[in-house]
C-alpha cells in the first residue's frame, strides 16, 4: 500500500505525504525520490530505523515519526539539515545521538514525550534555534548545564520525570514563557530563575518544593501552579538568635566589598589586579534587610506574599512562601522587618 502511494507520489510532486497508521515495519527506498516533500507523516507504525534515502528530502521542514518502535535517533536525520519540527512521541528513545544534535540547528520544535531517556547529551546545546522542547514522561533524572545555552527556548515541558533539580544557571534562558515541572522530585528551585523576565506560566506541582526563590516576585508571571508541594507554612514562632561568629575569609570579603563602593577606595583600583577575586566577590548576595553585600555565610529565611495582591496571579489564592537571605542575626533580630527563620522539622 506505502508503494503505490509513493508511485502515485511520484507523478504529482506532492508538499506533503502521509503514511499514517500503514503498519510499516520499514520506510519504502524509493521515497528518496521525493525530494519536493516538505512534510512527511510516519505517525503509528512500526518503524525502529529510517533508511538513508531519507537523506534526498533535501527541502523536508515537518517531520512525524510519533508512534512507533525507534530506539535513538535515527542516523539519516543529521542530512535533514532543514529539518524545523521534529515529532518523535511514544517511541522507546533512550538516548540522542550526539552526532545527530550536532546537524539540527535549523529546528524549532523537538516532541520526545513518553520516551526512556535518562539525560541529554551535552550536545544538546547544539540546537540553536530551538524554540519548544517537550520531554513529558521519560526518566530523567538531571539537565546538563549545555542545556541553558538554548537562549531561543520559549516553551519548556518536562514534566513526568525523575528531576530533583534544576542547573544554576537556568536564568541563561532569557526567552523562557512556559515552564512545566510538574511530577517530578524537584526539591528547590535555582535563584537564577529570577532572571527569566519572559516567564508566564510555571507549573511546579506535585513536587517536594518548600520555598520559592528570592526573585519570584519580579517575574511577570501570569500563572503559577504550585499544589502538591510541602510548602512552608505561616506559623510564627517567637525566637531570639545570638550572634555568629564569622569567619575571617568572609570578614575580609565584607569589607572589601563595602570599599567598592566608595569611588576613592584604594581597593577599587587594587582589585583589578585580582580577577580571581574579583570573580568570587562577583558571586556574593546582599542582605533582604540591611542591603549589605555577604559572601558565604547567610541566614536563610522566608517570607510570604500573597499571591495575588503582591505576585498578581488570578489562578491562585493565599500565600506563597519565598526565599530571603540575611546576612547577620543581627539583622534578623531587627524590628520591622517580615522575614521569618525557617524552622526545620
Amino acid at each position: 500500500m506505502a508503494d503505490t502511494l509513493l508511485v502515485r507520489a511520484l507523478k504529482g510532486k506532492p508538499k506533503t505525504l502521509n503514511l499514517c497508521n500503514k503498519k510499516l515495519d520499514k520506510v519504502p527506498r524509493a521515497i528518496g525520490k521525493l525530494d519536493c516533500v516538505v512534510h512527511l507523516q510516519l505517525r503509528g507504525n512500526k518503524l525502529k530505523d529510517l533508511p538513508i534515502e531519507l537523506s534526498h528530502l533535501f527541502q523536508l521542514q515537518i517531520l512525524n515519526c510519533g508512534n512507533n518502535e525507534l530506539e535513538d535517533l535515527p542516523e539519516v536525520l543529521e542530512y535533514l539539515t532543514m529539518l524545523e519540527k521534529l515529532h518523535l512521541f511514544n517511541n522507546n528513545i533512550k538516548n540522542l545521538n550526539p552526532k545527530v544534535l550536532t546537524h539540527l540547528r535549523n529546528l524549532t520544535f523537538l516532541n520526545i514525550n513518553n520516551n526512556q531517556l535518562k539525560t541529554f547529551p551535552p550536545e544538546i546545546c547544539r540546537l540553536s534555534s530551538l524554540q519548544h522542547l517537550s520531554c513529558t514522561n521519560n526518566q530523567l533524572t538531571e539537565l546538563p548545564v549545555e542545556m541553558c545555552a538554548l537562549i531561543r527556548l520559549e516553551e519548556f515541558h518536562v514534566a513526568g520525570n525523575q528531576l530533583t533539580s534544576l542547573p544554576l544557571e537556568f536564568g541563561f534562558l532569557v526567552n523562557l514563557e512556559k515552564l512545566y515541572l510538574q511530577k517530578n522530585k524537584i526539591r528547590e528551585l535555582p535563584e537564577s530563575l529570577g532572571k527569566c523576565y519572559k516567564l508566564r506560566t510555571l507549573d511546579i506541582a506535585a513536587n517536594e518544593l518548600r520555598i520559592f526563590p528570592t526573585e519570584l516576585a519580579s517575574l511577570p508571571l501570569k500563572e503559577l501552579f504550585c499544589e502538591a508541594n510541602p510548602l512552608l507554612q505561616h506559623i510564627p514562632v517567637h525566637s531570639v538568635q545570638e550572634e555568629e561568629v564569622l569567619s575571617l575569609k568572609e570578614m575580609t570579603a565584607r569589607y572589601v566589598m563595602k570599599e567598592l563602593k566608595d569611588r576613592w577606595s584604594y581597593l577599587r583600583k587594587a582589585i583589578r589586579h585580582y580577577p580571581q577575586i574579583k570573580d568570587m566577590l562577583a558571586q556574593a548576595s546582599k542582605c533582604a534587610v540591611c542591603g549589605e553585600s555577604f559572601l558565604n555565610t547567610w541566614l536563610e529565611c522566608v517570607r510570604f506574599v500573597d499571591a495575588q495582591g503582591d505576585l498578581k496571579l488570578n489562578n491562585l489564592n493565599g500565600l506563597v512562601p519565598v526565599r530571603a537571605l540575611l546576612c547577620s542575626y543581627k539583622c534578623f533580630n531587627s524590628a520591622g522587618h517580615d522575614y521569618y527563620g525557617v524552622a526545620f522539622p
